[in-house]
C-alpha cells in the first residue's frame, strides 16, 4: 500500500452555539438558547463523536464580537455564549475519544494561567485538548483589561512567539516519570525532576514550575488560526494545525503548500502541520433539496443583519443607503485588523461580481468560508478533490445549523468518505494526538539532560 492510500482525513467540528449560518437561530433545526445550553453542547459532542470526527473547535473572544446599530444587534443570535475551557471541561465527562479546540488569546492572557488551565483540561479529558493561539485581531477588547489601545500587529505576534515558548516550558515543568507515589517507601515524586524555567523574556518574567504534572499528550495539541504572513510563520515555527478559509481549489494549493515550505527552516516536517480548511456543507438527498435548504436559510436574513456582516469592510459608509440588488459602489482596502480575510472576501466578491445582497448572504453563511450545497456524493468528491490534491489535509466543517447540520453531515457525508477509504472507521487511539497521527514531544528537560550524557 502506497503512502498516500495510508494518508486519512482529518475532521473537526467548527461549533458555532446555533450553528454558522448568522440566521441559524431563527431556523427549526437549531436550539434558540445553545449558547448557554449545556445539553445542546453535550448533544452536538455526541453527534460528532458518533460520526468519528477528531475534535470540536469553537472560537472565542475575550469581549463582545458583536457591535452595530441597536436594529441590528437586536436580531443576532450569537451575543451570549459558554467560555470554552470550562465548557471542554464538562463536555470531556459526557464523552470517550472526541478532542477539544479551545481558543485562547497571547495578547490578553497570562501564560502561567494558560498553561495551568489547558494541563488540566488535558487531565480532565484523559489527553483531548488542544490550544487554538490568537493574538485577537478584534479591537474593541482592549478596555476590558486596562489598556488604552489594541497592541499592533507586529507586537502581538512577537509576543505569541514568546508566549508560547513559555507555556511548552511550564508544561514540561514535571518530567514524565517525576511521579514515583509509592506508598511503601513514602516516596512521592523525584524533586530532580522537577524544573523551574527561570524566563525572562522581552514581554512575560515567568519563573515557573507549573503546578501540575506534565499533561497525559506532553503538550496539548496547538491549533492556529489565521491567513495572514504573521500567521502563517507562527504556524511554522509552533502550530501542529492551521484553521484556514479558502473559496478555491486553486488558493488552497497555494496556501498548503506554502505554509508547509516554511517548515523546514524550524527544522520540522510537513506532516508535522495539519492544514485544516472550514467548510460549511448544506447536505442535501438530492441537489433541489439541497438548493432549498440554503434558500430557506437565506430568507431568514434581515437585510440589517445583513448589511452589518459587511460593515468592517466599509467601516465609515452608511450601507442602509446602498442598492441591495446592485454591486458594491467600490471595493476598500485591506484594513489593518485582519488582511488575510479581507483579501479573500474582497477577491471573491469581485471575482463572482456579487451585488451587495449576495455578498452578506455569501458571509452569513460562513463569515467566507467555503460553502457546499449538495448531495452527499457531489460534497465528498470536492473534498476528496482538495484532500488528494495537495489543498487540504481534512477539514473544519461548519454547520450551517445546529444539531440538524451536523447530524447531516455525520449520517449522510461521512458514510459516503469511509467507502472512498478516505476516512476512519474506528478511532486509531484514546488522545487528541494519537488520532490526528501527530507525535507525543518529549520533555524539554529531561532531552538536554540525555543529549548531555551522550555528548
Amino acid at each position: 500500500m502506497t503512502a498516500a492510500a495510508k494518508r486519512q482525513l482529518r475532521l473537526g467540528a467548527f461549533v458555532m452555539a446555533t450553528g454558522h449560518h448568522i440566521a441559524a437561530w431563527r431556523h427549526p433545526g437549531s436550539q434558540v438558547d445553545s449558547g448557554v445550553n449545556i445539553d445542546h453542547y453535550i448533544e452536538v459532542a455526541r453527534i460528532a463523536e458518533r460520526g468519528l470526527f477528531d475534535q470540536l473547535f469553537v472560537a472565542d473572544s475575550p469581549g463582545q464580537r458583536h457591535q452595530g446599530d441597536h436594529e441590528s444587534l437586536r436580531r443576532l443570535g450569537r451575543v451570549s455564549h459558554f467560555e470554552p475551557l470550562t465548557l471542554w471541561a464538562a463536555l470531556s465527562v459526557a464523552t470517550r475519544h472526541i478532542g477539544f479546540v479551545a481558543t485562547a488569546s497571547t495578547t490578553y492572557e497570562d501564560p502561567f494561567t494558560l498553561a495551568r488551565k489547558f494541563a488540566s483540561l488535558d487531565h480532565i479529558s484523559k489527553g483531548r485538548a488542544a490550544w487554538n493561539v490568537v493574538t485577537t485581531s478584534a479591537d474593541n477588547v482592549h478596555g476590558n483589561f486596562g489598556l488604552d489601545r489594541h497592541p499592533e500587529p507586529a507586537v502581538r505576534y512577537e509576543r505569541a512567539h514568546e508566549f508560547i515558548d513559555v507555556v511548552k516550558g511550564l508544561w514540561d515543568s514535571f518530567e514524565d516519570d517525576a511521579f514515583i507515589r509509592d506508598p511503601a517507601s513514602g516516596i512521592y515524586f523525584d524533586p530532580a525532576k522537577l524544573h523551574r524555567i527561570d524566563h525572562a523574556g522581552k514581554h512575560f518574567k515567568v519563573e515557573g514550575p507549573l503546578n501540575l504534572e506534565r499533561p497525559p499528550q506532553g503538550y496539548p495539541v496547538i491549533v492556529q488560526a489565521g491567513s495572514s504572513e504573521a500567521g502563517r510563520e507562527l504556524a511554522a515555527a509552533s502550530a501542529e494545525a492551521i484553521f484556514t478559509a479558502w473559496t478555491s481549489l486553486a488558493e488552497a494549493q497555494s496556501f498548503y503548500r506554502d505554509v508547509k515550505g516554511r517548515l523546514v527552516k524550524y527544522g520540522r516536517h510537513p506532516e508535522q502541520l495539519l492544514v485544516l480548511p472550514g467548510i460549511s456543507p448544506v447536505v442535501g438527498r438530492t441537489q433541489a433539496e439541497a438548493q432549498e435548504k440554503w434558500a430557506e436559510l437565506q430568507r431568514l436574513i434581515h437585510p440589517s443583519v445583513g448589511l452589518q456582516t459587511i460593515q468592517r469592510f466599509w467601516p465609515h459608509e452608511d450601507l442602509a443607503k446602498w442598492d441591495l440588488d446592485a454591486p458594491p459602489p467600490y471595493y476598500p482596502d485591506a484594513p489593518g485588523g485582519s488582511p488575510s480575510r479581507h483579501g479573500v472576501v474582497i477577491e471573491l466578491a469581485r471575482r463572482e461580481r456579487f451585488t451587495v445582497r449576495q455578498l452578506y448572504e455569501y458571509l452569513a453563511g460562513a463569515r467566507g468560508h467555503w460553502v457546499v450545497v449538495g448531495t452527499p456524493q457531489q460534497i465528498a468528491d470536492e473534498i476528496q478533490s482538495w484532500f488528494e490534491n495537495e489543498a487540504a489535509d481534512g477539514f473544519n466543517v461548519m454547520p450551517p445549523v445546529l444539531p440538524a447540520s451536523l447530524v447531516d453531515f455525520g449520517d449522510l457525508v461521512v458514510p459516503e468518505l469511509q467507502k472512498r477509504g478516505l476516512f476512519r472507521t474506528a478511532y486509531e487511539g484514546r488522545t487528541l494526538r494519537e488520532n490526528l497521527g501527530l507525535a507525543r514531544p518529549e520533555n524539554q528537560f529531561a532531552l538536554r539532560r540525555r543529549q548531555a550524557l551522550a555528548a
